[in-house]
Protein backbone atom coordinates (compact mmCIF):
# COMPACT_ATOMS: atom_id res chain seq x y z
CA UNK A 1 0.00 0.00 0.00
CA UNK A 2 2.96 2.24 0.97
CA UNK A 3 4.62 1.40 -2.72
CA UNK A 4 1.81 2.82 -4.25
CA UNK A 5 1.24 5.72 -2.67
CA UNK A 6 4.94 6.80 -2.67
CA UNK A 7 5.39 5.09 -6.28
CA UNK A 8 4.20 8.32 -8.01
CA UNK A 9 6.85 10.69 -7.01
CA UNK A 10 8.00 11.20 -10.55
CA UNK A 11 4.72 13.55 -11.51
CA UNK A 12 5.87 16.02 -8.97
CA UNK A 13 8.21 16.76 -12.30
CA UNK A 14 6.07 15.90 -14.85
CA UNK A 15 3.63 18.74 -13.53
CA UNK A 16 6.11 21.91 -12.34
CA UNK A 17 4.20 24.53 -11.97
CA UNK A 18 0.88 24.96 -9.73
CA UNK A 19 -1.54 25.44 -11.74
CA UNK A 20 -1.05 21.81 -13.02
CA UNK A 21 -0.83 20.58 -9.72
CA UNK A 22 -3.89 21.65 -8.96
CA UNK A 23 -5.76 20.61 -12.21
CA UNK A 24 -4.43 16.82 -11.32
CA UNK A 25 -5.32 16.83 -8.15
CA UNK A 26 -8.94 18.22 -8.81
CA UNK A 27 -9.08 14.93 -11.72
CA UNK A 28 -8.23 12.61 -8.98
CA UNK A 29 -10.15 13.87 -6.57
CA UNK A 30 -12.84 13.76 -9.20
CA UNK A 31 -12.66 10.06 -10.14
CA UNK A 32 -13.67 9.74 -5.97
CA UNK A 33 -16.00 11.51 -6.71
CA UNK A 34 -17.44 9.47 -9.88
CA UNK A 35 -16.86 6.39 -8.57
CA UNK A 36 -19.05 7.45 -5.82
CA UNK A 37 -21.75 8.60 -8.17
CA UNK A 38 -21.62 5.55 -10.16
CA UNK A 39 -21.28 3.19 -7.26
CA UNK A 40 -24.85 2.16 -7.17
CA UNK A 41 -24.70 1.62 -11.03
CA UNK A 42 -21.74 -0.57 -10.99
CA UNK A 43 -23.49 -2.94 -7.94
CA UNK A 44 -26.58 -3.57 -9.91
CA UNK A 45 -24.75 -4.08 -12.89
CA UNK A 46 -22.37 -6.43 -11.60
CA UNK A 47 -25.78 -8.09 -9.34
CA UNK A 48 -27.18 -8.45 -12.66
CA UNK A 49 -24.68 -10.78 -13.95
CA UNK A 50 -23.14 -12.63 -10.80
CA UNK A 51 -24.92 -13.12 -6.92
CA UNK A 52 -25.14 -10.16 -4.69
CA UNK A 53 -22.58 -10.76 -2.47
CA UNK A 54 -19.74 -10.21 -5.93
CA UNK A 55 -21.31 -7.66 -6.46
CA UNK A 56 -20.55 -5.96 -2.67
CA UNK A 57 -17.40 -7.09 -3.28
CA UNK A 58 -16.74 -5.55 -6.73
CA UNK A 59 -18.50 -2.20 -6.18
CA UNK A 60 -16.30 -2.10 -2.42
CA UNK A 61 -13.08 -2.99 -4.09
CA UNK A 62 -13.68 -0.38 -6.88
CA UNK A 63 -14.22 2.21 -4.42
CA UNK A 64 -10.71 1.61 -2.53
CA UNK A 65 -8.84 1.06 -5.15
CA UNK A 66 -9.47 4.63 -6.46
CA UNK A 67 -9.07 6.25 -2.98
CA UNK A 68 -5.86 4.71 -3.29
CA UNK A 69 -4.61 5.60 -6.56
CA UNK A 70 -6.22 8.96 -5.90
CA UNK A 71 -4.61 9.52 -3.06
CA UNK A 72 -1.45 8.62 -4.64
CA UNK A 73 -1.40 10.62 -7.38
CA UNK A 74 -1.73 13.79 -4.86
CA UNK A 75 0.90 12.73 -3.07
CA UNK A 76 2.98 12.36 -5.58
CA UNK A 77 1.82 15.51 -7.82
CA UNK A 78 2.77 17.52 -4.56
CA UNK A 79 6.01 15.89 -3.99
CA UNK A 80 4.66 14.92 -0.55
CA UNK A 81 6.54 10.95 -0.87
CA UNK A 82 9.18 11.34 1.18
CA UNK A 83 7.19 12.68 4.24
CA UNK A 84 4.99 9.78 3.50
CA UNK A 85 8.05 7.65 4.30
CA UNK A 86 9.68 9.56 6.96
CA UNK A 87 6.15 8.99 8.67
CA UNK A 88 5.93 5.16 8.24
CA UNK A 89 9.49 5.35 9.12
CA UNK A 90 8.42 6.56 12.60
CA UNK A 91 5.08 4.25 13.22
CA UNK A 92 7.75 1.38 13.81
CA UNK A 93 6.50 -0.88 11.19
CA UNK A 94 8.43 -3.57 12.45
CA UNK A 95 6.52 -3.56 15.49
CA UNK A 96 2.34 -3.96 15.97
CA UNK A 97 1.03 -0.61 15.05
CA UNK A 98 0.97 -0.96 11.15
CA UNK A 99 -0.69 -4.24 11.60
CA UNK A 100 -2.98 -3.64 14.04
CA UNK A 101 -4.19 -0.59 11.48
CA UNK A 102 -4.08 -2.54 8.51
CA UNK A 103 -6.19 -5.88 10.12
CA UNK A 104 -8.71 -2.79 11.55
CA UNK A 105 -9.17 -1.39 8.21
CA UNK A 106 -9.77 -5.21 6.79
CA UNK A 107 -12.24 -5.92 9.94
CA UNK A 108 -14.39 -2.70 9.03
CA UNK A 109 -13.98 -3.27 5.13
CA UNK A 110 -15.16 -6.93 5.97
CA UNK A 111 -17.96 -5.49 8.35
CA UNK A 112 -19.83 -3.74 5.40
CA UNK A 113 -19.49 -6.68 3.15
CA UNK A 114 -21.39 -8.65 5.89
CA UNK A 115 -24.13 -6.33 7.34
CA UNK A 116 -24.73 -6.39 3.16
CA UNK A 117 -24.65 -9.68 2.67
CA UNK A 118 -26.44 -10.38 6.10
CA UNK A 119 -29.10 -7.65 4.69
CA UNK A 120 -29.82 -9.78 1.53
CA UNK A 121 -30.53 -12.74 3.44
CA UNK A 122 -33.08 -11.27 5.09
CA UNK A 123 -34.52 -9.82 2.44
CA UNK A 124 -34.49 -13.18 0.71
CA UNK A 125 -35.70 -15.16 3.67
CA UNK A 126 -38.05 -13.42 5.21
CA UNK A 127 -39.82 -11.89 1.46
CA UNK A 128 -41.20 -15.00 0.80
CA UNK A 129 -43.46 -15.21 3.73
CA UNK A 130 -46.46 -13.28 4.41
CA UNK A 131 -46.43 -12.87 7.96
CA UNK A 132 -43.50 -10.38 7.87
CA UNK A 133 -44.59 -7.10 7.26
CA UNK A 134 -42.02 -4.53 5.67
CA UNK A 135 -41.68 -2.95 8.97
CA UNK A 136 -40.34 -6.10 10.63
CA UNK A 137 -37.83 -6.92 7.84
CA UNK A 138 -36.59 -3.31 8.58
CA UNK A 139 -36.40 -3.72 12.65
CA UNK A 140 -34.68 -6.86 11.92
CA UNK A 141 -32.02 -5.79 9.73
CA UNK A 142 -31.23 -2.73 12.04
CA UNK A 143 -30.84 -5.12 14.75
CA UNK A 144 -28.05 -7.39 12.60
CA UNK A 145 -26.77 -4.27 11.52
CA UNK A 146 -25.98 -3.22 15.46
CA UNK A 147 -25.14 -6.61 16.48
CA UNK A 148 -22.36 -7.18 13.74
CA UNK A 149 -21.11 -3.22 14.04
CA UNK A 150 -21.22 -3.93 18.17
CA UNK A 151 -18.62 -7.27 17.53
CA UNK A 152 -16.26 -5.64 14.99
CA UNK A 153 -15.89 -2.63 17.60
CA UNK A 154 -15.13 -4.52 20.28
CA UNK A 155 -12.77 -6.40 18.01
CA UNK A 156 -11.09 -3.70 17.33
CA UNK A 157 -10.72 -2.33 20.51
CA UNK A 158 -9.25 -5.62 21.62
CA UNK A 159 -6.42 -5.23 19.36
CA UNK A 160 -5.74 -1.55 20.54
CA UNK A 161 -6.48 -1.75 24.21
CA UNK A 162 -4.66 -4.15 26.24
CA UNK A 163 -6.92 -4.04 29.63
CA UNK A 164 -10.02 -4.07 27.38
CA UNK A 165 -11.83 -5.94 30.16
CA UNK A 166 -11.78 -2.92 32.91
CA UNK A 167 -13.15 -0.96 29.71
CA UNK A 168 -16.20 -3.34 29.35
CA UNK A 169 -16.50 -4.17 33.30
CA UNK A 170 -16.67 -0.17 33.56
CA UNK A 171 -19.35 0.25 30.78
CA UNK A 172 -21.41 -2.61 32.29
CA UNK A 173 -21.76 -0.92 35.53
CA UNK A 174 -22.39 2.54 33.70
CA UNK A 175 -25.61 0.49 31.63
CA UNK A 176 -26.72 -0.73 34.99
CA UNK A 177 -26.54 2.71 36.45
CA UNK A 178 -28.39 4.00 33.02
CA UNK A 179 -30.98 1.09 33.22
CA UNK A 180 -32.19 1.69 36.78
CA UNK A 181 -32.55 5.87 35.76
CA UNK A 182 -34.60 5.10 32.81
CA UNK A 183 -36.11 1.28 33.67
CA UNK A 184 -39.48 3.25 31.89
CA UNK A 185 -38.44 4.11 29.29
CA UNK A 186 -36.54 0.53 28.62
CA UNK A 187 -40.14 -1.34 29.65
CA UNK A 188 -41.58 1.05 26.75
CA UNK A 189 -38.80 0.13 24.35
CA UNK A 190 -38.92 -3.54 24.97
CA UNK A 191 -42.63 -3.45 24.81
CA UNK A 192 -42.57 -1.86 21.44
CA UNK A 193 -40.32 -4.25 20.06
CA UNK A 194 -42.44 -6.80 21.37
CA UNK A 195 -45.22 -5.16 19.61
CA UNK A 196 -43.50 -5.46 16.70
CA UNK A 197 -42.60 -8.75 16.21
CA UNK A 198 -46.06 -10.32 18.22
CA UNK A 199 -47.89 -8.34 15.55
CA UNK A 200 -51.52 -8.40 17.94
CA UNK A 201 -52.50 -5.39 15.09
CA UNK A 202 -51.15 -3.85 12.12
CA UNK A 203 -51.09 0.11 10.66
CA UNK A 204 -54.89 0.26 9.99
CA UNK A 205 -56.31 -2.05 11.88
CA UNK A 206 -59.40 -0.88 14.28
CA UNK A 207 -58.65 -1.43 17.70
CA UNK A 208 -59.83 -1.32 20.99
CA UNK A 209 -57.66 -0.68 24.26
CA UNK A 210 -59.56 -0.36 27.52
CA UNK A 211 -61.59 2.66 27.06
CA UNK A 212 -59.78 4.03 23.50
CA UNK A 213 -60.86 2.96 20.28
CA UNK A 214 -59.89 3.85 16.63
CA UNK A 215 -57.57 3.25 14.06
CA UNK A 216 -53.70 2.59 14.00
CA UNK A 217 -51.95 5.23 12.44
CA UNK A 218 -48.44 4.49 13.01
CA UNK A 219 -46.11 2.14 15.79
CA UNK A 220 -43.22 2.99 16.69
CA UNK A 221 -40.19 2.11 19.82
CA UNK A 222 -42.08 3.73 22.10
CA UNK A 223 -45.71 4.48 21.42
CA UNK A 224 -48.99 3.50 19.31
CA UNK A 225 -50.73 6.34 17.69
CA UNK A 226 -54.13 5.48 16.94
CA UNK A 227 -56.93 8.02 15.90
CA UNK A 228 -59.93 8.01 17.35
CA UNK A 229 -63.86 8.66 15.65
CA UNK A 230 -63.96 11.88 16.95
CA UNK A 231 -61.14 12.79 15.04
CA UNK A 232 -58.43 12.67 17.84
CA UNK A 233 -55.19 11.54 17.91
CA UNK A 234 -54.43 9.39 20.90
CA UNK A 235 -50.61 8.58 21.93
CA UNK A 236 -50.81 4.95 24.05
CA UNK A 237 -47.50 4.09 25.42
CA UNK A 238 -46.16 0.51 24.39
CA UNK A 239 -45.87 -0.61 28.13
CA UNK A 240 -49.59 0.63 28.72
CA UNK A 241 -50.65 -1.54 25.55
CA UNK A 242 -48.95 -4.83 26.23
CA UNK A 243 -49.91 -5.05 30.06
CA UNK A 244 -53.93 -4.22 28.80
CA UNK A 245 -56.39 -6.28 26.95
CA UNK A 246 -56.06 -5.26 23.37
CA UNK A 247 -59.31 -6.27 20.74
CA UNK A 248 -58.49 -6.33 17.23
CA UNK A 249 -61.59 -5.42 15.14
CA UNK A 250 -59.93 -6.17 11.62
CA UNK A 251 -58.00 -8.86 12.15
CA UNK A 252 -59.65 -11.61 10.33
CA UNK A 253 -61.29 -9.25 7.88
CA UNK A 254 -64.45 -9.69 8.74
CA UNK A 255 -66.68 -8.51 12.14
CA UNK A 256 -69.87 -9.93 13.46
CA UNK A 257 -72.34 -7.57 14.37
CA UNK A 258 -75.37 -8.18 16.58
CA UNK A 259 -79.02 -5.71 16.90
CA UNK A 260 -81.54 -6.50 19.71
CA UNK A 261 -85.14 -6.13 18.60
CA UNK A 262 -88.54 -6.62 21.07
CA UNK A 263 -91.56 -8.45 19.78
CA UNK A 264 -94.84 -8.40 21.56
CA UNK A 265 -95.31 -11.10 24.16
CA UNK A 266 -98.53 -12.37 21.39
CA UNK A 267 -96.55 -12.56 17.94
CA UNK A 268 -95.50 -15.66 16.83
CA UNK A 269 -91.51 -15.74 17.48
CA UNK A 270 -90.28 -18.14 15.26
CA UNK A 271 -92.43 -16.19 12.20
CA UNK A 272 -90.66 -13.03 13.65
CA UNK A 273 -87.39 -14.32 13.56
CA UNK A 274 -88.01 -15.21 9.93
CA UNK A 275 -88.47 -11.71 9.09
CA UNK A 276 -85.71 -10.43 10.30
CA UNK A 277 -83.28 -12.92 8.59
CA UNK A 278 -84.74 -12.13 5.39
CA UNK A 279 -84.69 -8.70 5.93
CA UNK A 280 -81.16 -8.37 7.21
CA UNK A 281 -80.05 -11.21 4.36
CA UNK A 282 -81.40 -8.15 1.52
CA UNK A 283 -78.71 -5.42 2.80
CA UNK A 284 -75.58 -4.82 0.38
CA UNK A 285 -73.30 -4.71 3.31
CA UNK A 286 -74.31 -7.84 5.14
CA UNK A 287 -72.46 -11.03 3.93
CA UNK A 288 -74.47 -14.16 2.37
CA UNK A 289 -71.98 -16.40 4.04
CA UNK A 290 -72.26 -16.85 7.15
CA UNK A 291 -75.53 -16.30 6.96
CA UNK A 292 -77.51 -13.90 8.95
CA UNK A 293 -78.74 -15.74 12.07
CA UNK A 294 -81.43 -14.88 15.04
CA UNK A 295 -81.47 -16.17 18.16
CA UNK A 296 -83.82 -15.76 21.44
CA UNK A 297 -81.84 -13.61 24.04
CA UNK A 298 -84.28 -12.94 26.58
CA UNK A 299 -87.74 -12.57 28.80
CA UNK A 300 -87.60 -8.79 28.84
CA UNK A 301 -90.01 -6.80 30.93
CA UNK A 302 -92.85 -5.79 27.83
CA UNK A 303 -91.25 -8.20 25.13
CA UNK A 304 -89.43 -11.37 24.01
CA UNK A 305 -85.70 -9.43 22.94
CA UNK A 306 -84.56 -11.19 20.10
CA UNK A 307 -80.68 -10.94 18.30
CA UNK A 308 -79.97 -10.41 14.72
CA UNK A 309 -76.74 -11.61 14.27
CA UNK A 310 -74.74 -10.98 10.37
CA UNK A 311 -71.41 -10.45 9.44
CA UNK A 312 -69.46 -7.61 7.15
CA UNK A 313 -65.83 -7.73 5.51
CA UNK A 314 -63.29 -5.23 5.84
CA UNK A 315 -64.57 -3.77 9.32
CA UNK A 316 -64.60 -0.08 9.66
CA UNK A 317 -66.17 1.85 11.80
CA UNK A 318 -68.43 3.32 8.68
CA UNK A 319 -69.07 -0.07 7.63
CA UNK A 320 -69.93 -1.04 10.99
CA UNK A 321 -72.35 1.90 11.59
CA UNK A 322 -73.60 1.81 8.06
CA UNK A 323 -74.51 -1.55 8.39
CA UNK A 324 -75.78 -1.30 11.49
CA UNK A 325 -77.90 1.62 10.93
CA UNK A 326 -79.26 -0.50 7.47
CA UNK A 327 -80.42 -3.51 9.46
CA UNK A 328 -82.48 -1.61 11.94
CA UNK A 329 -84.12 0.33 9.65
CA UNK A 330 -84.68 -2.71 6.98
CA UNK A 331 -86.20 -5.15 10.45
CA UNK A 332 -88.29 -1.95 11.44
CA UNK A 333 -90.21 -1.85 7.90
CA UNK A 334 -90.52 -5.56 7.91
CA UNK A 335 -92.46 -5.81 11.53
CA UNK A 336 -94.81 -3.19 10.60
CA UNK A 337 -95.56 -4.36 6.81
CA UNK A 338 -96.24 -7.54 8.77
CA UNK A 339 -98.04 -6.13 11.69
CA UNK A 340 -95.63 -7.42 14.07
CA UNK A 341 -95.70 -5.06 17.61
CA UNK A 342 -92.34 -3.43 18.87
CA UNK A 343 -93.82 -2.68 21.94
CA UNK A 344 -93.05 -0.06 24.48
CA UNK A 345 -91.97 -0.38 27.91
CA UNK A 346 -95.19 -1.33 29.69
CA UNK A 347 -96.16 -2.72 33.06
CA UNK A 348 -99.26 -5.19 33.61
CA UNK A 349 -101.20 -4.95 37.17
CA UNK A 350 -103.38 -7.55 38.78
CA UNK A 351 -105.17 -8.78 41.93
CA UNK A 352 -104.89 -11.98 43.37
CA UNK A 353 -107.68 -13.90 43.09
CA UNK A 354 -108.61 -14.69 47.02
CA UNK A 355 -109.15 -10.55 47.19
CA UNK A 356 -111.30 -10.12 44.29
CA UNK A 357 -108.21 -8.91 41.91
CA UNK A 358 -108.20 -5.03 40.57
CA UNK A 359 -111.32 -3.39 40.90
CA UNK A 360 -111.95 -0.42 38.94
CA UNK A 361 -114.72 1.88 40.66
CA UNK A 362 -117.03 3.27 38.51
CA UNK A 363 -116.81 7.33 38.62
CA UNK A 364 -119.90 8.33 39.75
CA UNK A 365 -120.08 5.90 43.00
CA UNK A 366 -117.18 7.17 43.98
CA UNK A 367 -118.54 11.03 43.33
CA UNK A 368 -121.24 9.82 45.72
CA UNK A 369 -118.50 8.29 48.51
CA UNK A 370 -116.66 11.15 48.34
CA UNK A 371 -119.57 13.61 48.87
CA UNK A 372 -121.05 11.16 51.91
CA UNK A 373 -117.25 11.04 53.42
CA UNK A 374 -117.43 14.97 53.56
CA UNK A 375 -121.24 15.35 54.94
CA UNK A 376 -120.07 12.81 57.31
CA UNK A 377 -116.77 14.97 58.22
CA UNK A 378 -119.44 18.41 58.40
CA UNK A 379 -121.59 17.23 60.81
CA UNK A 380 -118.75 15.40 63.56
CA UNK A 381 -117.50 19.21 63.30
CA UNK A 382 -120.75 21.17 64.31
CA UNK A 383 -120.92 18.63 66.98
CA UNK A 384 -117.67 19.43 68.36
CA UNK A 385 -118.48 23.14 68.11
CA UNK A 386 -121.84 22.88 70.21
Amino acid sequence: MLGVVTGFDWLSDLFPTTTLKIAVSIGAVGLVVAVLLAYQRIHAWVAERARPLYADIVAMTLLISACAVSAAVVTGVWGRADEIQQLYTELDPGGNTVPRAVFSFILLVLTVIVTRFVRRVIEEVLDSTAAVTEHQRQVTHRLSQVILWSVSLVVILGIWIEDLGSLLVGAGFLGIVLGMAARQTLGTVLAGFVLMFARPFEIGDWIEIEDDEGIVTDISIVNTRVRSFDGEYIMIPNDVIASSMVTNRSKRGRLRLEVEVGVDYGTDVERAADLAEDAVADIDEVLSAPSPQVVGKSFGDSAVVLGVRFWIDKPSARRYWMARTAAIDAIKRAFEGEDIKIPFPQRELSGRAETGGVRIADERAASDEREETSREHRMTTLEENE
